[in-house]
């Protein structure tokens, strides 16, 4: 069976060593929109950062700087966290999280990202258990955000209190829980969400789409190319 062009064109997108995360995560759903036009939404993240841009450059420190990326998106164009139906698949789809102005803590730390990565303000994300983060560069430290929560800034504690949230009581804040994360784990973060909801849902057709790119992403992982194999046997059952 052919490859769909979405996927032949994720692919090409993905496999570089330095792709563009706006460019991948815009391909997200590609399965549902396969005639979307993504430069235009690339375009609309252009336009959203140079209206940031004057309150980012006036800002007097790393702070001000992080704290005016968050209040351009969350109070003046009102982005915000999909709390009543967190598990539509649409939050996890870049286009339409700026169409809809909601998603989850990825999709918005992604949108986060984008804007910061245009204005010219060093900003990464942070593949947290259970609840993905954002740390911005201010002078000699990280500062850690929750986009999910409208930017709201974390402190040691708080982000400790988060990890003992979704992980065990006992847990303890390590270097590796705050690291950096590469835009092929945010992406495949993405990717593995959307697994997990369509899972749930029974919905094997759109399960393949999502298992076919991790695949693409992570060529190298057995587990992925066992469910895989799998998968693709009983969707060929369903035909």
């Amino acid at each position: 069976m052919e490859p769909s062009p979405g996927l032949v064109r994720f692919g090409e997108v993905v496999t570089k060593d330095d792709f563009s995360l706006d460019h991948a995560a815009l391909m997200i759903g590609a399965w549902d929109y396969p005639e979307r036009d993504l430069e235009a939404y690339r375009a609309m993240l252009d336009s959203i950062a140079d209206k940031a841009a004057s309150d980012v450059s006036r800002a007097p420190n790393g702070i001000g700087r992080a704290r005016a990326i968050s209040d351009h998106l969350f109070d003046r164009l009102g982005f915000a966290a999909n709390k009543d139906d967190y598990y539509d698949p649409r939050n996890s789809f870049l286009c339409e999280v700026i169409d809809r102005r909601t998603g989850i803590p990825i999709s918005l730390s992604v949108l986060y990202l984008e804007i910061a990565r245009r204005v010219g303000v060093l900003a990464q994300g942070v593949n947290f258990p259970g609840h993905f983060l954002v740390r911005v560069a201010i002078e000699d430290a990280w500062l850690f955000l929750d986009p999910y929560s409208r930017g709201q800034q974390l402190t040691p504690a708080d982000l400790e209190e988060l990890l003992r949230k979704t992980t065990t009581p006992n847990a303890v804040l390590e270097p590796s829980v705050i690291a950096a994360a590469s835009k092929r784990q945010i992406v495949a973060r993405m990717l593995v969400n959307l697994a997990g909801i369509y899972g749930r849902n029974g919905d094997l057709p759109r399960s393949l789409d999502v298992l076919e790119r991790l695949a693409i992403l992570e060529p190298s992982n057995p587990r992925i190319a066992r469910d895989l194999a799998s998968l693709r046997e009983r969707v060929d059952g369903l035909n």
